[in-house]
């Protein structure tokens, strides 16, 4: 993903987090998660292992070399802007791209499709932020904190705002998800198809 180069090294120790131990993941999740990850961490090892890397930790201290095999290097050739203004960039040429085209068949389709979904929730944010009643309430809870509304529980209360939020944000969720429904639906079927080829990489992955 496109981020300051500040905080690639974060983005380098998450990515490795997830490979090496599969943590910092929902506590449900469908089965097919652990499989399509196993899969990706021993096609990204092998990748890794043919430009002379081993697969680093999460112990490990940062490595140039590792960060650009894994994520790839110069001009990203992956991008998505999404309806916050936000775009969202990464390169095609790492090797966890790599295992991703090999999983997911159509990289760039599978890109556009998890970076909308992830996004959803960002998305209909920014959507709630645009609406008067929910401004007027976040207004309200700012002057709240200049201690004008010293107690809290007075706060929530005078405010709205957490009531307000919830309810807005479920509408303004489902008015996303129907606005996305297109690529809602591809990001299942790659997911589909990643389980299936992640089932063939896995038998024929050798023993650890």
């Amino acid at each position: 993903m496109n981020v300051p180069s500040p905080l690639r090294a974060a983005c380098f120790a998450v990515a490795v987090l997830l490979l090496a131990c599969g943590c910092a993941r929902p506590a449900v999740k469908p089965p097919s998660d652990d499989l399509i990850r196993a899969a990706q961490r021993v096609l990204v090892t092998k990748c890794m292992s043919k430009r002379g890397l081993a697969m680093p930790s999460a112990a490990d201290a940062r490595n140039p070399r590792a960060d650009d095999a894994l994520f790839g290097t110069g001009a990203r050739e992956l991008s998505v802007t999404l309806p916050t203004g936000y775009t969202v960039t990464a390169n095609s040429d790492g090797c966890l791209a790599s295992a991703q085209q090999q999983l997911y068949g159509d990289l760039r389709s599978w890109f556009r499709a998890q970076t909308i979904t992830n996004n959803l929730r960002a998305e209909a944010e920014s959507r709630m932020s645009r609406d008067p009643a929910y401004r007027a309430a976040v207004d309200r809870w700012d002057r709240c904190g200049t201690g004008r509304l010293p107690d809290a529980e007075r706060c929530h209360q005078q405010s709205g705002l957490v009531v307000l939020r919830a309810l807005l944000e479920a509408g303004q969720l489902r008015q996303v998800r129907a606005l996305h429904r297109g690529d809602l639906a591809l990001y299942r079927e790659l997911r589909i198809r990643a389980a299936e080829r992640s089932a063939e990489v896995l038998a024929h992955a050798p023993p650890r």
